[in-house]
C-alpha cells in the first residue's frame, strides 16, 4: 500500500559552496544506487527498457567500428597526398574523433531514449522511490497522447543539441594535445549537465514542470547537475554500465529533482546535503 504524499518541509535557506554542490551531486547518484541494491526487484524491472536499447546501440556502433577506417579516409581527402607517416596520423586523429564524437552522441541520448522507450517503466521506479521518502505526488492530468507527444518532442530536441555538440568536439579533437585532453573533460561537463536534465524530467515531469523551467532549475543548481550527471556519464562509458546503472540513475534524478529542484523558485539555492534522509524541499 503506498505512503500518502506528504510535502517535505522547508530546507534551511544558505548558498552551499560549488566544490561541495558537486561532490553532492555524485552523492545522489550513489544514493540511487543504494536505494536499488535495497530494492533488487525494482533494479531488475529497470534493466528491461535499457537492455532493448542498447541492443540498438551496441549495433550501431559495431557497425561504425568495421567502417572507421572508409569514414577517416572520406574526411581526411585533404591529406591523400600527404607522407605516409603525416596521412596515418592525420587519418588515426579523424578515426578517433569520430568514434569520440559517437561515443559522446551514444552516451547522451541514451538515457534520452531509454526514458522514452520505458516511460512506464521509470515512472513507477520514480513513483516507488518517492514513495520511500514520504509519499509522491499525484498523476498530472495531462492525457497520455500529449505526455508521449512531449517526450518525443524533447528526445528530438535533445538528440539535435547533441548532434551539434558531437560535430563541435569531433572538430575540436583535431587540435593537438588539446582534442586528447581538454575535449573529453568539456564532453564530460555537457554530456552530465544534459543527462541531469533527462534523469529528473520524470519526477519533475510529474510536478509540472516542462523542459524549459527545468532547465532553468538546473542551471540554478549547475555544479550540483553536473556532479550528478558527469559521474552518471563516467559510470555510462564503462562496458554495460549505462544498463546496470539506468535504473540507480533514475532513482538518484528523483531524490536530486525532489529535494533540491522541486521546490518553489525563490527557495532552489537551498542547502540540502545528499545523505540526511528524506526529503528537504516542499514538494
Amino acid at each position: 500500500m503506498s505512503q500518502p504524499y506528504v510535502p517535505a518541509q522547508t530546507p534551511p535557506t544558505g548558498q552551499p559552496s560549488g566544490l561541495k554542490d558537486l561532490f553532492n551531486g555524485v552523492g545522489y547518484l550513489l544514493r540511487g544506487i543504494a536505494w536499488m541494491m535495497r530494492h533488487p526487484a525494482q533494479w531488475l524491472f529497470g534493466l528491461i527498457p535499457a537492455l532493448i536499447v542498447l541492443a540498438g546501440y551496441v549495433t550501431g556502433l559495431v557497425f561504425l567500428a568495421f567502417q572507421i577506417d572508409d569514414l577517416a579516409g572520406w574526411v581526411t581527402w585533404f591529406a591523400d597526398d600527404w607522407s605516409g607517416t603525416a596521412r596515418t596520423w592525420a587519418r588515426a586523429v579523424a578515426g578517433t574523433a569520430i568514434y569520440g564524437a559517437s561515443l559522446f552522441l551514444a552516451v547522451l541520448t541514451f538515457t534520452a531514449v531509454t526514458l522514452l522507450v520505458g516511460d512506464p517503466f521509470y515512472e513507477a521506479i520514480a513513483v516507488r522511490v518517492e514513495e520511500s521518502q514520504g509519499g509522491a505526488p499525484p498523476e498530472p492530468d495531462v492525457p497520455l497522447l500529449v505526455q508521449i507527444g512531449r517526450a518525443i518532442k524533447d528526445a528530438v530536441l535533445l538528440g539535435v543539441i547533441a548532434v551539434t555538440f558531437a560535430v563541435v568536439f569531433f572538430l575540436c579533437g583535431f587540435l593537438p594535445v588539446i582534442g586528447q585532453t581538454v575535449v573529453p573533460l568539456v564532453a564530460a561537463v555537457v554530456s552530465g549537465y544534459f543527462l541531469a536534465g533527462e534523469l529528473t524530467s520524470v519526477a519533475l515531469e510529474r510536478r509540472g514542470i516542462r523542459r524549459t523551467e527545468r532547465f532553468a532549475r538546473l542551471k540554478a543548481n549547475r555544479p550540483l547537475a553536473i556532479g550528478f550527471g558527469a559521474a552518471t556519464f563516467l559510470v555510462f562509458l564503462i562496458p554495460l554500465g549505462a544498463v546496470l546503472a539506468m535504473p540507480g540513475a533514475v532513482a538518484g534524478g528523483t531524490l536530486l529533482a525532489r529535494e533540491r529542484l522541486a521546490g518553489p523558485p525563490q527557495a532552489r539555492e537551498a542547502l540540502v546535503t545528499p545523505g540526511d534522509g528524506g526529503s528537504a524541499w516542499n514538494d
